[in-house]
């Protein structure tokens, strides 16, 4: 397939009031794209907004959206199409993670995660997909994670999803590609954002313990600023990259979890290298 070339085309971004979205948008308005941002927190679209358009997009619009809710987005895609004609690039980025055991989690809990970082890339792609077939050279980015790579203790939800995204972007690859749709996963490890911080401690944490561990996380493996991430993840895109990993500690996860797919995280662990 061809570059993607970022000018004027229409680029749809989950999850863009903070973090790896805001820095993505801010990449795409650099690029001078039209930007159409989706986020629940309407008042992070709006900071990242002004700073878009500042950075040279032609056009920036936010829809405040709620992806736990479990619509579908066929209402949204319809008024993105009656706006600007289609979407060129689906960026879903949107996610949230769970602290505690699988036992600690509720299914509540757990039902809410996967709603959030499976049910609404799934949803958006279903979504959007008409629109993508009908505009060349368009191209779909699902954000999975370093913990779609290796499973840890500890993250029984946010691994299940962030499997389930690598497996769906895979086998969607297989499908569109063929119909000139590009597709990249993106695995980031490491990144300084605020989905630790904002986890939500699920069965409630009485002693601080689930509290002291996102910290920790924070602290410890979080080194790469967004910014660099979302300019790795706008270079894979321009490229066509089926994949991206991103940062040290991804890199490094995925070739000892290729080496001993059974036995990674003992030996992580035994060595000291704990990543949650």
């Amino acid at each position: 397939m061809r570059p993607f070339h970022f000018a004027g085309r229409i680029c749809v971004v989950t999850g863009a009031a903070s973090g790896i979205g805001a820095a993505v948008a801010h990449e795409l308005a650099r690029r001078r794209a039209v930007l159409v941002l989706v986020d629940r927190d309407a008042e992070g679209m709006a900071r990242v907004a002004e700073l878009a358009r500042e950075l040279g997009s032609p056009d920036v619009s936010a829809y405040e959206t709620d992806l736990s809710d479990g619509g579908d987005r066929l209402d949204l895609a319809a008024e993105i199409a009656a706006r600007h004609g289609g979407a060129d690039l689906l960026i879903n980025n949107a996610g949230v993670t769970l602290m505690g055991t699988f036992e600690q989690n509720s299914m509540a809990d757990f039902d809410w995660l996967l709603e959030i970082n499976l049910h609404a890339v799934v949803r958006m792609t279903k979504a959007f997909l008409p629109q993508l077939l009908a505009r060349p050279g368009s191209h779909v980015v699902n954000v999975s994670s370093l913990f779609g790579l290796i499973a840890p203790a500890g993250q029984v939800a946010y691994v299940t999803s962030k499997f389930a995204v690598r497996g769906f972007t895979d086998a969607l690859r297989n499908e569109l590609e063929p119909r000139g749709v590009g597709v990249t996963v993106v695995h980031p490890g490491g990144i300084k954002t605020s989905i630790a911080a904002s986890a939500r401690l699920s069965g409630g944490d009485p002693g601080g313990e689930q509290a002291a561990q996102a910290e920790k996380f924070e602290e410890r493996a979080l080194t790469m600023p967004a910014e660099e991430a979302a300019r790795q993840i706008l270079t894979a895109i321009q490229r066509r990259r089926p994949r991206l990993v991103i940062g040290g500690v991804a890199r490094a996860a995925d070739v000892l979890a290729r080496l001993t797919p059974t036995r990674y995280w003992k030996l992580a662990q035994r060595a000291g290298k704990r990543l949650t």
